[in-house]
């Protein structure tokens, strides 16, 4: 959706704060209307350090809001100096909804690092026979699309160009056709999900060989049943198209001695996590999980991905040990991780230690611009955050949580997650506000 432009703005690593009174506990979520300055002033250095009490004081009257339900908390961590600075009721683990995604795609980072992309590809199986591979490349498309935006993506066009090329040169003119999408293994749909995700068009049967994310028309909700076989079929009539007769496309299994013809690649592993955390991507965080599986010797299973996960996120020093995960994206509610967690896989991205996990940080969501968050920020009490917070968001009927990071008045990076699992489902909106309005704070903060 096309946003009047509210100014220019830079990142929360480079970025000073904006003075601005939040309101209180309960404020309706009110539409205002809230302009961001044209240019924002420089970060400050680091300053007086937050205390507990400060941000307490600064947090108090958000976090009581009946809005949020009996069970919300919140975790803030200052980066700057390396220490929790303040929890409330995040003793016991949240729901996190699509803040999941934060622990899947950090755990990629990790794995394969931020230069890595995947390849599909097309080899000989023996004279007049070709096999089309899939890597897992989540963003596969068949055409380019103007309406696709960033990142350039592969395509099956392209492939087939190649192709058609490379058999011409030998002389080939008619093939037959497989296709081989067995580099993830087991159920290709997350067992703990609602049973209407699947027909509704929530999340796709994860496949490592599918175009527009196993939807059967670019952008619509509608899935195919067998996405890789779909993925086939556009492909054969791509090779026609270019002049290679190629038969009906069927299931294959590509031997480890085919030579190959042609490939495409995938965008880098760091551009793909900018876009599944900036645009809250289901399907490309399942794929990304099954790839942190197969890195981490677990196989492409989902409960592989989940194995692979988990044993890289406490490699990273982020204790996962009172969490309970079962899917990449967040979709199933089964899911609980404490707000440390989150809020640890945006402070080990922050740490200098850590710069090949950059791609986090810089994926996440601009408060009042871009991506999930591009509409929100507009109630009472949210200017402060306006361009100066990024986070990732999570929602789900009844859940509502955000996780990222916002630098305050007096230098310092401030880390945080706060969620609520309980939020009456008339209060949405209101408990999404206070949530904003809970991260303006801390923009806002000079404590």
């Amino acid at each position: 959706m096309h946003r009047p432009p509210r100014a220019a703005f830079v990142t929360l690593l480079a970025t000073a704060l904006i003075g601005s009174t939040v309101s209180g506990a309960g404020a309706a979520p009110v539409q205002v209307t809230q302009q961001a300055p044209a240019v924002l002033a420089p970060a400050q250095t680091e300053g007086v350090a937050p205390t507990a009490a400060g941000v307490g004081a600064a947090l108090a009257a958000i976090l009581k809001d009946p809005s949020l339900g009996p069970h919300h908390g919140i975790y803030v961590y200052d980066a700057s100096r390396g220490k929790a600075v303040f929890s409330v009721g995040a003793s016991t683990p949240y729901t996190p909804a699509s803040t999941l995604k934060l622990l899947t795609t950090v755990s990629a980072l990790a794995t394969l690092g931020p230069d890595h992309t995947f390849s599909t590809k097309v080899v000989s199986a023996a004279k007049g026979s070709i096999v089309l591979v899939g890597g897992g490349d989540p963003l596969l498309t068949v055409k380019p699309s103007a309406s696709d935006g960033f990142p350039t993506r592969a395509t099956l066009q392209a492939l087939a160009v190649s192709t058609a090329k490379a058999l011409k040169a030998q002389g080939v003119t008619s093939v037959t056709l497989g296709y081989d999408a067995s580099l993830f293994t087991g159920p290709a749909a997350n067992a703990n999900w609602e049973a209407n995700y699947l027909p509704e068009g929530i999340a796709a049967r994860t496949s490592a060989l599918w175009v527009n994310e196993g939807r059967l028309s670019p952008h619509m909700a509608k899935r195919a049943d067998s996405p890789s076989q779909v993925a086939a079929v556009a492909f054969q009539k791509l090779l026609v198209q270019y002049g290679i007769n190629a038969a009906v496309p069927k299931p294959a299994v590509a031997p480890s001695t085919a030579q190959p013809l042609a490939v495409v690649k995938s965008p880098t592993l760091g551009q793909i996590v900018e876009y599944i955390n900036l645009h809250s991507d289901n399907d490309g965080a399942e794929v990304m999980l099954r790839h942190v599986g197969i890195a981490t010797g677990n196989g492409g299973s989902y409960v592989g991905g989940v194995k692979g996960v988990r044993a890289t996120l406490t490699k990273l020093g982020i204790d996962i040990s009172q969490a309970r995960i079962y899917d990449g994206s967040g979709l199933t509610r089964a899911n609980k991780v404490p707000l440390e967690a989150l809020a640890g896989a945006v402070r080990v991205a922050a740490s200098k230690d850590h710069p090949e996990l950059r791609h986090l940080l810089t994926g996440l969501p601009i408060a009042g611009f871009d991506g999930s968050l591009a509409e929100r920020f507009t109630t009472a009490g949210t200017s402060t955050g306006l361009g100066l917070v990024r986070a990732k968001t999570g929602t789900l009927t009844g859940v509502h949580s955000l996780a990222g990071m916002a630098r305050d008045r007096s230098g310092t990076l401030l880390v945080f997650a706060i969620a609520s699992d309980s939020v009456p489902v008339p209060k949405t909106l209101d408990a999404r506000a206070a949530l904003d309005r809970a991260a303006a704070a801390l923009a806002n903060c000079g404590c």
